[in-house]
């Protein structure tokens, strides 16, 4: 395989013409995900690709495996499985926090079957939920983690499944198999690789499926960037239950011969992590990394004390970026942080920025093969193109897109379904945006009004759902509130009859929500929820209350602070701070930028204005 051909220069957005007049097809990228292990142990056999750390206290003692370790590895596990009866068409439930055995454990159970991971804090009924809807009878998970350990057992126990594997075992229950081939049939391109829950656009959670040629063609276009070469070092804390981790801290670093350090089970929320971050970089060379701007805000209040000039760029998304946090951290390192966009239904990633090429206020250029369109809906229903900067919603089409949802099994295996999010063969993200010339995208407003906690999608129709059940609530609304370590928490405003406290309220909801996340922080009673001229609800008004509301407490007993006013126009929030000319604005910059909001401090003469009450 040419080199030339499966790595074609790529370092700015004046590239994308000249990769896509070559098809993608002539690109001879491998036929599945195991092919990608496969090629990399064949190419970088004695090559280190993952190192491992137990947490962030012990950064210097990481577990490795070479390239051709992991091969191995990943074949006797899929033997094991095989053995187990697993087959192209069975999913294998995953269910762990991060560690070394769930890297090999995903991509066997992708060679094998279906992988199938789970987000372990999902309240047990709903784990069971989709471990039923998935058919699965094959559990993996942590033995070490007493949360993951009781949901297995009790879906063991209630006959949900049939076998339950140890994390902890794998390696020493798949020494027996054979490492140098699997025993099955390999996975075609179009079968079916992973299946993702995902929050989507409804309350109950969605599974989405991928097919090896989806993570295949996604993993090369993530790690087609010229600007990372074969000797760059990933480093990854994202859970493996979601896209971004599999797509960008797995599959593309395989592909392309890169090492991968990783993070203890904790990722990012590992405060031992954060306060030895730099000096991880330097004891790894790391070259890339990417999270979501929570991460970036805390990492911008650590002293910098080692050496980061291996780290080119910063990689952000999963909800809008902040000016002030971009400034905090590139200030506060001299590390780019770059923006890109990409939802579970298009694979992973769709768009990517550059950090030589700035475009303020974009998420990043299309990336190459994929397409998209901005569309306004006719009355009719048909889609009717906008022009150039004109805002719409915006559709991607191309070899990222999903075959469906899983929405039941048959003898062939699972049905899928687009559930309306695929017309004639383009994906509806839902999201408002505008594309220039060259495909750049800008959002303008998150379809749904989705909450965006941690990077974790939250619909707030589940917790209004929960909330609407409560025989005194006769209107609900939920809105993301800014909090300093998840990005945004649930909030709920209602309107109500007769006098039901909140404390109430917020115990109906926390044990109706699908999800301990979504349980609403406060519950605040109004007495009628917002709508726009045209009668049509309105939740803008109140993601401006909810981020006030934070911002006035988070500033109580500041001397100085006047007055805080806060606005939401096309989905930004913007707080605006009134301050005495003799006010502590650095302890309000500091208190600030733990948040990932736009603000702004501003000096006011009115000593006798009314306080930020």
């Amino acid at each position: 395989m040419s080199e030339w051909m499966l790595w074609p220069k790529y370092s700015s957005p004046s590239d994308l013409a000249a990769i896509e007049s070559i098809p993608l097809a002539q690109r001879n990228l491998p036929d599945s995900t195991y092919a990608i292990v496969c090629r990399a142990a064949s190419r970088w056999p004695d090559r280190i690709a993952t190192s491992v750390l137990s947490d962030g206290a012990h950064w210097q003692d990481p577990s490795r495996r070479t390239f051709s370790q992991l091969r191995a590895q990943v074949t006797r596990t899929a033997n094991l499985l095989h053995s187990m009866g697993i087959r192209r068409s069975d999913a294998v439930v995953l269910l762990s926090p991060n560690c070394e055995s769930l890297i090999t454990a995903t991509l066997a159970a992708q060679l094998a079957g279906i992988a199938a991971p789970i987000n372990p804090a999902l309240a047990p009924e709903h784990i069971g939920s989709l471990v039923e809807r998935l058919g699965a009878r094959v559990l993996i998970a942590s033995d070490t983690d007493h949360g993951c350990d009781e949901r297995a057992r009790a879906l063991l126990d209630a006959g949900v499944v049939d076998t339950v594997i140890p994390l902890s075992a794998l390696d020493e229950l798949s020494a027996e198999h054979n490492g140098d081939g699997f025993a099955g049939d390999e996975p075609t391109g179009d079968d079916i690789a992973t299946i993702f829950h995902t929050g989507g656009t409804t309350g109950i959670p969605k599974l989405a499926a991928h097919t090896h040629a989806n993570e295949v063609a996604n993993a090369w276009m993530i790690s087609a960037m010229t600007l990372l070469d074969d000797d760059s070092v990933i480093f990854a804390a994202l859970p493996l239950f979601h896209v971004n981790a599999m797509m960008v801290t797995v599959l593309a670093p395989l592909l392309r011969g890169q090492q991968t350090v990783w993070a203890g089970p904790l990722g990012y929320r590992d405060p031992d992590l954060l306060k030895n971050f730099w000096n991880i970089v330097e004891r790894y060379g790391v070259t890339a990394m990417s999270a979501v701007p929570t991460v970036y805000a805390a990492l911008a209040q650590i002293p910098v004390d080692a050496d980061l000039s291996s780290l080119r760029f910063a990689v952000v998304g999963a909800s809008p970026l902040p000016a002030a946090v971009r400034t905090a951290f590139e200030s506060r390192t001299g590390v780019p942080l770059v923006e890109g966009y990409g939802l579970t239904e298009a694979t992973a990633a769709s768009a990517r920025s550059f950090p030589d090429h700035p475009r303020p206020g974009s998420v990043g250029q299309r990336m190459p093969y994929q397409r998209l369109r901005v569309v306004r809906t006719a009355d009719d229903g048909g889609w009717h193109d906008c022009a150039h900067s004109e805002t719409g919603r915006l559709a991607i089409g191309g070899p990222t897109v999903f075959p469906g949802y899983v929405v039941d099994r048959d003898s062939n295996g699972f049905v899928l379904d687009g559930k309306g999010m695929l017309v004639d063969g383009w994906l509806d993200t839902g999201d408002l945006a505008r594309v220039d010339e060259e495909g750049f995208i800008y959002l303008t407003g998150r379809a749904k009004d989705l909450i965006i906690r941690g990077g974790h999608n939250i619909d707030p129709s589940g917790i209004e759902d929960s909330l609407l059940s409560h025989p005194a609530v006769t209107a609900a609304a939920a809105v993301g509130r800014p909090d300093p370590h998840a990005g945004e928490v649930p909030v709920a405003y209602v309107t109500v009859t007769g006098t039901p406290t909140e404390a109430e309220l917020l115990e109906w909801s926390a044990q109706r929500v699908s999800e301990r996340a979504a349980a609403p922080k406060s519950v605040t009673v109004i007495e009628s929820l917002p709508v726009t001229a045209v009668g049509k609800p309105n939740k803008l008004p109140l993601r401006a209350d909810a981020a006030r509301l934070e911002v006035r407490d988070a500033l109580a007993g500041i001397d100085g602070v006047v007055a805080v006013d806060c606005t939401a126009d096309d989905g930004t929030v913007r707080v605006t701070i009134r301050t005495r000319a003799d006010s502590d604005v650095d302890t309000i910059q500091k208190i600030l930028s733990r948040y990932t909001i736009d603000y702004r401090i501003t000096a006011t003469t009115d000593r006798a204005a009314a306080d930020p009450r």
